[in-house]
């Protein structure tokens, strides 16, 4: 339930409308998804009433002119290129940017235009599963674009999961938070991300240590395809993560006349969590690696032990082989084939001979 009217700063009480008044203006969207949530913040509150873009940013001036700070939120999900349009006509965002939240699939980074931001954020999502062995897909990942200006901030999801919902919640539970303004929301959705990076990286280390004891029990058969499933997603999750690294910094050295020293502050704590995950993926790609190898010595020993059988056996049937192509030469002067007990005699020995083989090979761990 958002605060009402009463809720408000009495000087914001007449900007707001009461519940059963209809909006100030039409909302100027048809019945899609596209649109999440369009929402003016002011002095910590969020205004009752439905508003379009154009309605919301012009509230935001209307309650500048009188002194209060105060923002408009925008939160749409896999806009197309027309609706995104509609948005960048109204804030004023570049066709560059724009370009890149319609078309996704966008390496994490931080571009600056005039006094936009554009962050580009890589979500991720741990795909529950039974078994490495039995998984296909272990981690899954999305995108979030924040566009943050003076007096707005819009958002663009890509992907099934990633939702803010509960990150609007958050910050309309604390409104010490909201009156930092546009730039405490970036952080608070950046925030949200860095969490889920964190917790998706200790459940891909529970399926590195199950790996990991199979890996090293003696005796145990080892499958090394969920190893590189494995390393396969701990690059796919390094991918998201490693890049914010320079954003993040950036965020804090280049932008001090846009961001709030107190925003500032939350964001260097941000850049610590997002650093102890990148560390915790970097030490899982290692582990990986060295499963990996440890997986290939396996696989050439017991290679090498099944060549050893082969030579071994081959060896063994190279006695009777050589034997019976001798005596199939059907030379007239061998006298053993006029023996009365010439063929049990060759037979005799090359059985004695097989029997000193195999049990000297057995004795040598070769069978």
């Amino acid at each position: 339930m958002f605060p009402g009217p009463d809720a408000l700063p009495e000087v914001l009480r007449p900007l707001a409308r009461e519940p059963h008044e209809p909006p100030a203006k039409p909302v100027e969207h048809g019945p899609n998804e596209t649109l999440v949530d369009c929402a003016v913040y002011a002095s910590g509150h969020r205004l009752p009433g439905k508003f379009s873009y154009a309605a919301a940013l012009d509230q935001v001036r209307q309650l500048e002119l009188i002194g209060q700070e105060a923002f408009a939120w925008v939160g749409l999900r896999e806009p197309n290129l027309a609706e995104m349009q509609e948005v960048a006509d109204v804030f004023g965002l570049h066709a560059l940017a724009v370009e890149d939240a319609v078309c996704a699939h966008q390496r994490p980074k931080l571009e600056r235009y005039d006094e936009t931001l554009f962050l580009v954020l890589k979500t991720v999502n741990y795909v529950p599963h039974e078994s490495v062995a039995l998984a296909r897909q272990i981690v899954e990942t999305g995108e979030v674009m924040v566009f943050v200006g003076k007096n707005f901030v819009v958002t663009v999801r890509h992907g099934e999961h990633g939702g803010l919902s509960e990150v609007r919640k958050r910050m309309e539970a604390d409104p010490e938070q909201l009156r930092l303004g546009p730039y405490s929301v970036m952080h608070a959705i950046a925030h949200e991300v860095v969490n889920h990076y964190l917790e998706v990286s200790h459940l891909i280390e529970a399926d590195i240590d199950s790996i990991e004891e199979v890996a090293f029990e003696p005796g145990r058969k080892l499958d090394v395809e969920p190893i590189y499933l494995l390393k396969r997603e701990v690059v796919e999750l390094r991918r998201c993560v490693n890049p914010l690294s320079g954003a993040f910094n950036r965020i804090q050295l280049e932008n001090k006349d846009l961001i709030a020293k107190e925003v500032r502050r939350y964001l260097r704590d941000l850049a610590d969590h997002h650093s102890e995950a990148a560390e915790h993926i970097a030490s899982y790609d290692d582990m990986l690696n060295s499963l990996i190898q440890a997986a290939l010595a396996r696989v050439g020993m017991q290679q090498n032990n099944d060549m050893r059988k082969m030579a071994a056996w081959a060896g063994i049937l190279a006695v009777p082989t050589m034997v019976a192509a001798i005596y199939g030469m059907n030379f007239h002067f061998m006298p053993e084939l006029n023996w009365t007990w010439g063929y049990p005699g060759v037979m005799a020995g090359m059985a004695v001979v097989c029997l000193v083989l195999y049990f000297q090979f057995r004795r040598n761990n070769w069978l």
